[in-house]
């Protein structure tokens, strides 16, 4: 293959794209649907700065504490929330959602009128399945009770990536 074959060619600009992905040691994903109300979070925590590093540790957009960032895996996208891209730092804070609720963000919660704990729909998910895996008592019927403003009662119907499940 000579130096300037279309292969090699087509090999070094693909090698150049991904350099960047390569040397932060991180693969390039496809992106992730997330429900919009994490804008409106980072706009309430952080003015919408995803690169937000104010000093007290809290980092990022969404102001994550960082022993949080690093126990709901945060290390898998950066060293600090701030260094993290606003997917990644979505990314972990719906793992911080599952766990602990909106009161994870408790002054911006209250304002913005969030509670509970939820689960942020991922591709194949349905109510049903959602239900097992975090053994809702009364199944997909309670998921569609807290959730009948915004999921269609259809317990095996695919629910849309990104939205957000009220969870018990």
């Amino acid at each position: 293959m000579s130096p300037t074959s279309p292969r090699r060619r087509a090999a070094v600009f693909v090698l150049l794209a991904l350099w960047p992905a390569l040397v932060a040691g991180r693969a390039v994903a496809d992106p992730v649907a997330h429900a919009p109300v994490w804008q409106d979070v980072a706009q309430c925590e952080s003015g919408g700065r995803w690169d937000a590093n104010s000093g007290n540790g809290f980092y990022g957009g969404l102001q994550i504490y960082q022993p949080t960032w690093v126990s709901f895996g945060g290390l898998d996208f950066a060293d600090r929330a701030d260094l993290a891209t606003a997917d990644g730092q979505i990314t972990v804070a719906e793992a911080i959602l599952r766990g602990q609720g909106w009161q994870a963000w408790p002054t911006c919660s209250r304002k913005l009128g969030l509670y509970g704990r939820a689960h942020a729909v991922q591709p194949g998910d349905t109510l049903q399945s959602v239900a097992e895996r975090f053994s809702v008592a009364g199944g997909a019927a309670e998921l569609i009770r807290l959730n009948e403003a915004t999921v269609a009662p259809e317990p095996l119907a695919p629910l849309a990536p990104g939205t957000l499940i009220r969870l018990p």
